[in-house]
């Protein structure tokens, strides 16, 4: 069984930050809050309506005559381009039987093909893939604009699995079953129609769903509230109740794990973002399982996994919080708390993940936003330890099994700023101590952009209440030290996501190849530094993480590698919203800003698709107690008309069913009417990561790049 963490990230997270560091169309807007201030461009909500696409469509024009009407960004477009559909990028791979699959977009598939390959034939510089699906072929065949969801794979018979589709790049997605040994979607099989469904095997002949089942059935965030077991060869609407959460729940989900000897049925009530109840089947009841409530939990074999959020007293041990404990699951149920320390926090130490492998598990933490792994076993009554070697100090490092159920093999992905991706293929011993054993490099990605005389750096800025906040910057060596430097300072802050510094072939190429200057700043609201960190940015405490920003974009000019003028800021999703509140909280100290898929306004966010699901990390703006200080972050209530603001571009996809379009529109909108410098760009495809294929990725990156070389020179 490939490792399941409960709390369920994806369901609702913003969206992908940064990559090293993310129904029909989407419904019709809300009604109107009590007590809620009269809002002149609410009715740039309606998301699909003739009126609004026509706005969005005249503010596109304007951003292709100011951006996109030059030879210069043709270039540029084109450059990026072949970097995305470059047929020497490093082709991941996960293992389903004895093959390895692959999902690929390049020029010639544009959607993609999800292939396989054997191992032996990967090692090979041009491996021969064979096509399971053909994505472009399929959509032309249905005229269907499908991206790829990815799929859901039987264990351990590997030959059906589920696969997800969407409609543009949404998150509501279709799922169909398919056979891998004929490479077809099987007749009269499962099939869901679009929805924010959550499904997953019970067995060869039964589902556990979650999805649209009519009225009632969803969560005010969107998500499925109830599981119902739908049995083949069953109408769906037949499927019976087999949980229920609450309306104001953000979701529930359930799953079996079917690994040999292990089997076990868990269904999971996500109460907000940041707290779940696990229950497990037993006996044909429902037990829960007597974990804290803000924990996740994993199950690997006899294990149950613990991440804590909160310091955890069972009344004899007081366990840390961002701690990761181990215990015997039928040990835990039984009533023993007498868990294994498996990592303990420090200040500056945090846990990123783990990945268990058949008899270890591999355990990736943060020291100093620098990324270490650990290959852990339990032997002789204890767990045994031994550093992974091949990890850069400076740079990225992921590790995942290639197949917990019967095999101690793992990848390992590194890269830093200035190093491409190198692929591994590791192995730890069966038996004995967990030594690292051969790792021997699969796949190494090329040099995209030219590396020459550029470092990578780690410094700290102050923040207002004095927290030191790192960030990592990359540029030149010989960097002239007088504040003329073009430089673009990249932020999230959020959700417990930490940035860390790896290779960006697209930010080399368009930004760092030109002698300009690229930071990434590893402020509050962030997972740099565990739980605590990110809970110092939570709720009233948010104005925490725009002041660690602030922080360091002062300190770039104090230390005279930019200057305002030339000091540009990029974030997406969450980081959108940091764009928002540094566009109206220091507008000085700013050159340029480019928002992305943006959150702004902080009054009515809960009341747009998945909006409720946050208020665990922003408040409930209909609290007064809790929209007393939303209001202080809410960017689009606090645009001063009489302020002077730096030029903004503003981009999102009317296909985003996770944050509402609505808000980079209204936001828009009234930087307009108040004579602010904004462009807006709206792609009608892509969903939360605003593209639906690489042309569109490169275009959307271009329109930024652009922007940003023209004001901050």
């Amino acid at each position: 069984m490939r490792p399941i963490h409960l709390l369920l990230p994806l369901l609702a997270l913003l969206a992908m930050p940064h990559p090293s560091r993310a129904a029909d169309p989407a419904p019709s807007a809300a009604g109107p809050v009590a007590d809620e201030p009269h809002d002149p461009h609410q009715w740039l909500e309606e998301v699909t309506g003739e009126k609004q696409l026509a706005w969005v469509r005249e503010r596109n024009d304007r951003v292709m005559k100011a951006l996109a009407d030059d030879d210069g960004f043709r270039a540029l477009e084109g450059r990026i381009l072949s970097i995305l559909d470059s047929k020497d990028r490093i082709p991941t791979i996960a293992k389903i039987g004895d093959r390895f699959y692959n999902f690929w977009r390049d020029g010639k598939n544009p959607r993609g093909v999800w292939r396989r390959t054997t191992l032996e034939e990967y090692r090979k510089p041009q491996p021969a893939w064979e096509t399971v699906i053909d994505l472009d072929a399929l959509g032309a065949a249905e005229k269907e604009n499908w991206v790829w969801h990815g799929a859901t794979v039987l264990e351990p018979d590997d030959r059906r699995c589920l696969v997800a589709l969407s409609r543009g790049g949404a998150d509501a997605e279709v799922v169909r079953e398919f056979d891998l040994v004929t490479k077809s979607f099987v007749e009269g099989g499962f099939e869901l129609p679009e929805a924010k469904s959550r499904v997953s095997w019970r067995d060869a002949d039964t589902l556990l769903v979650g999805t649209d089942f009519g009225a009632g059935s969803m969560t005010t965030s969107g998500y499925p509230r109830t599981v119902r077991v739908w049995k083949r060869g069953t109408p769906l609407d037949s499927a019976e109740l087999a949980y229920e959460g609450a309306e104001d729940d953000m979701s529930v989900t359930a799953f079996k794990d079917l690994t040999p000897g292990f089997e076990r049925e868990f269904y999971v009530r996500q109460k907000t973002f940041w707290t779940n109840d696990l229950y497990e089947r037993r006996d044909g009841e429902l037990v829960q399982v007597p974990k804290p409530e803000d924990a996740n939990a994993s199950l690997h074999r006899e294990w149950l996994l613990l991440e804590l959020r909160k310091d955890w007293d069972t009344g004899a041990t007081v366990y840390p919080a961002g701690a990761l404990l181990a215990i015997d699951h039928e040990r835990f149920m039984a009533g023993d708390r007498d868990c294994h320390v498996l990592f303990r926090p420090t200040p500056r130490s945090s846990l990123v993940g783990f990945s268990p492998t058949r008899h270890h598990l591999l355990v990736t933490t943060l020291d100093n936003v620098r990324n270490r792994i650990e290959a852990l076993s339990w032997q002789g009554g204890k767990w045994l330890r031994e550093p992974l070697a091949g990890v850069p100090d400076l740079g990225t490092a992921s590790v995942a099994a290639v197949d917990d159920l019967d095999s101690d093999d793992f990848f390992l992905v590194t890269a830093s700023p200035l190093q491409p991706s190198t692929l591994s293929l590791g192995s730890l011993p069966a038996a004995g101590p967990p030594r690292a054993g051969e790792v021997a490099a699969l796949k190494s990605a090329p040099s995209f952009f030219d590396a020459a005389g550029l470092v990578v750096e780690q410094h700290e800025a102050t923040s207002a209440d004095g927290t030191k906040i790192p960030y990592f910057q990359i540029g030149r060596k010989d960097l002239p030290l007088d504040g003329s430097t073009p430089t673009l300072l990249y932020g999230y802050g959020g959700f417990e996501i930490p940035l860390l510094p790896g290779y960006e072939a697209v930010t080399g190429a368009a930004w760092l190849e030109k002698g300009n200057v690229s930071v990434i700043a590893n402020i509050r609201g962030g997972g740099e530094f565990g739980p605590a960190w990110h809970q110092s940015a939570l709720k009233a405490n948010r104005p925490r993480a725009y002041e660690d920003f602030i922080a360091v974009g002062e300190d770039l000019v104090r230390r005279k590698v930019t200057s305002p003028q030339h000091l540009g800021i990029k974030g997406g999703s969450n980081g959108g919203l940091l764009m928002g509140n540094m566009l109206v909280r220091r507008p000085d100290l700013w050159g340029a800003v480019v928002c992305q898929v943006p959150l702004l306004d902080m009054r009515r966010y809960h009341r747009l698709l998945a909006g409720a699901s946050w208020q665990g990390e922003y408040g409930n703006p209909d609290l007064p107690e809790e929209w007393d200080f939303i209001r202080g972050f809410s960017p689009y209530h606090n645009v001063d008309p009489a302020a002077e603001y730096p030029p903004i571009l503003i981009t999102t996809s009317t296909r985003d069913d996770r944050v509402h379009p609505g808000h980079a529109r209204k936001m828009a909108a009234r930087l307009e009417e108040t004579g602010k410098p904004v462009l807006s760009y709206e792609n009608i495809e892509g969903g939360h990561g605003g593209a639906a294929d690489n042309k569109q990725r490169a275009f959307m990156d271009a329109l930024g790049w652009s922007f940003l070389g023209r004001e901050l020179q």
